[in-house]
């Protein structure tokens, strides 16, 4: 017969504790009854033993008087004085034949029951020698019985001590052999409640490690991979929820990076054109322009270029969302990308009279171009967004350890102490205000880290480096380039 396992997480439960309970409540219950019966033996070997006492000790004081009034009655001459005491020896046989019933009725072997026999027989001779004709020679008979008699009860005093003490050694070899069950179905629990717990942990804590991978991947935006908790029915029900979660999660980025694209590629026509414009208003291809029209000019050329960036993140961003983003590697010298890269921004650094700290060392690299001038140019971008009027902007490269580490910094207000485990995070603008008429998308910081990671790279934020905002990129160039082959020669 098959056995069917509980479907739901409370039915495990509930199963998993009875399994657990139910032994232990047999071995409760198991141990309450013996110590009942070892408590109910207890008392009544205390009990007999207490009234086989009494009963002895009242016996033999009983045969001490009865064998002194027998003297005297058979000593006695005196008819008349000698009957008064046979109503004290009727008495006290009433009473010896009760303390010998009481004997009678508790548990005894064959040589007691015998000794107890023998005393009553004799106690009822000497009685009716009492009652009979005085003859000669009665007082030596009675003097033999009460002999007998008194050896009589020592046996039986004896053999009863002796019977209590085989039931208290009964007793103590039974409460010895019930410490020892108990304490055997007690270390018997043990093993058992482990296996039970580790067949629960095994049942239910798979499907929730499950569970909390889904929960995971979802919160780190990986939608990519469909989500599967077997186990209970309640638990394979909230896996199907997050299945659907994942969908529906998987279709809004879907669509917002298929919108970026169009969005995009829609303002980059007509920002071409405005660009190609400006330039050939500066130019004075349409003729020459005059001071003010040139400072307006160079206005709208600047914006246009701030613009283009800014649609190229999002562009560069939609493609690494969609994984289609690929690096392009080849060997170019950095020092000049990067001060190509400054003389994009030069009106701007112009206008605010900032002072540029460049430690760039002349190094040839291989790496995508393109990329790693985004990276330069976003964080060049985000410094010159932040740093005052009169301000100072660091850009250092240099090559440590067959890494490529480029360190860009300004003399701003800094991140936000509240914003620096989000900074990088897409469409996060942060707490500190910008300035410009052409606000940020948020993605800028993203676009780098998506950047270096590309490369096996990191990029972080150092603290106390500079007075503002400390950014320093660290791109493992050889790894990259390894990989690049390695995924050529795949390909």
């Amino acid at each position: 017969m098959k056995i069917r396992r509980p479907r739901t997480l409370l039915g495990m439960v509930l199963v998993g504790l009875a399994f657990v309970t139910v032994p232990l409540l047999i071995a409760v219950g198991n141990a309450l009854v013996k110590l009942g019966q070892l408590a109910a033996e207890s008392e009544t070997v205390l009990s007999d033993s207490a009234t086989a006492t009494t009963e002895n000790q009242r016996i033999s004081a009983l045969l001490m008087n009865m064998e002194r009034n027998a003297r005297q009655y058979v000593a006695l001459k005196d008819v008349a004085s000698a009957s008064n005491l046979l109503p004290l020896y009727d008495g006290d046989q009433a009473d010896f034949e009760a303390r010998l019933n009481a004997l009678r009725a508790l548990p005894k072997n064959a040589e007691i029951a015998a000794a107890l026999e023998q005393l009553a027989a004799q106690s009822k001779d000497v009685h009716r020698t009492l009652r009979g004709e005085r003859t000669e020679g009665a007082e030596e008979v009675i003097v033999e019985r009460f002999r007998t008699m008194i050896a009589a009860s020592r046996d039986v005093s004896q053999g009863m001590r002796i019977l209590i003490d085989t039931r208290l050694s009964t007793l103590q070899e039974n409460t010895r052999s019930a410490q020892r069950s108990i304490a055997w179905q007690s270390a018997a629990l043990i093993p058992g409640t482990f296996i039970l717990i580790v067949l629960f942990l095994l049942l239910v804590g798979r499907p929730m490690r499950q569970v909390d991978r889904a929960i995971r991947e979802l919160g780190e935006g990986d939608y990519s991979r469909p989500l599967a908790v077997t186990g209970p029915h309640d638990i394979e029900t909230l896996g199907r929820q997050l299945e659907w979660l994942r969908h529906r999660l998987k279709e809004s980025a879907d669509e917002k990076n298929k919108f970026l694209r169009h969005m995009s590629h829609e303002l980059k026509t007509p920002l071409a054109n405005i660009r190609e414009g400006t330039e050939l208003l500066l130019d004075g291809s349409v003729g020459p322009l005059d001071i003010q029209q040139q400072e307006v000019t160079g206005i709208l050329r600047d914006n246009g270029v701030k613009l283009q960036r800014l649609i190229e993140n999002l562009l560069t961003f939609s493609a690494w969302q969609t994984h289609t983003a690929s690096l392009e590697l080849t060997e170019f010298e950095l020092k000049p990308m990067v001060f190509s890269v400054l003389g994009q921004h030069r009106l701007v650094l112009s206008n605010k009279k900032i002072k540029l700290q460049m430690k760039v060392s002349p190094i040839k690299v291989r790496a995508d171009e393109g990329k790693l001038r985004l990276v330069l140019e976003n964080l060049l971008s985000n410094a010159i967004k932040f740093t005052p009027l009169g301000g100072t902007i660091g850009v250092g490269a240099a090559m440590q350890d067959n890494d490529l580490v480029i360190d860009v910094g300004d003399s701003g207000p800094g991140v936000h102490p509240d914003d620096g485990d989000r900074i990088f995070e897409a469409f996060y603008q942060g707490r500190r205000p910008q300035d410009g008429p052409v606000g940020g998308t948020g993605i800028g910081l993203s676009v780098v880290l998506e950047c270096a990671q590309a490369h096996g790279g990191s990029v972080q934020l150092l603290p106390g480096e500079m007075q503002g905002a400390h950014f320093q990129v660290r791109l493992p160039l050889r790894r990259a380039a390894d990989k690049h082959l390695m995924a050529v020669a795949n390909g």
